[in-house]
């Protein structure tokens, strides 16, 4: 498969995207890019900018981090409320974007020790979180994969059978 378009994939906090993120490029021979590494070294802890400046200006900085990485054929894995941004969901018109979904029942172990400053309340918050963002990454979507009871090589495998589609 050998698409010009950079992959893109969306989903919750936890579902696993950097981890398929960095084995469908390896798989693919393309270049892999997380844009909340990108930020992390750019700005510094994702949780500190909650912190000292609040979402609104995360946000912004997530998506310009987003937009700058939909060049050229590569993997990017975006952090889980990249898809919040009006301006991030049309851009990704120039990509193929896979979302990962899940039925949850995995994400309470990926989730406990993560610092992740929008569960406060663990896995509680994280179902409401998903749920509300959950229509906007099926509006984004060209592909959907269910990681719920999928091994890492199945769901890489089963992304790279429905990226023949784009090809």
């Amino acid at each position: 498969m050998s698409s010009t378009r950079p992959i893109v994939l969306v989903g919750p906090m936890g579902v696993g995207k950097t981890t398929v993120g960095k084995k469908l490029a390896k798989t693919l021979g393309l270049t892999f890019v997380d844009t909340d590494a990108v930020i992390v070294r750019e700005h510094g802890d994702i949780s500190k900018i909650f912190v000292h400046q609040g979402e609104s200006i995360f946000r912004e900085i997530e998506e310009d981090a987003v937009l700058r990485s939909l060049v050229g054929p590569s993997v990017v894995a975006t952090g889980g409320g990249a898809v919040l941004s009006q301006r991030t969901r049309e851009a990704l018109a120039v990509a193929i974007v896979v979302y990962l979904s899940t039925d949850g029942r995995h994400i309470a172990g990926r989730i406990a020790n993560g610092n992740r400053p929008l569960l406060k309340s663990g896995l509680s918050d994280w179902r409401a979180i998903y749920e509300t963002r959950r229509p906007l990454y099926e509006q984004v979507a060209d592909i959907t994969v269910d990681t719920s009871n999928s091994t890492l090589a199945k769901t890489i495998d089963h992304i790279t059978k429905e990226l023949e589609k784009f090809v």
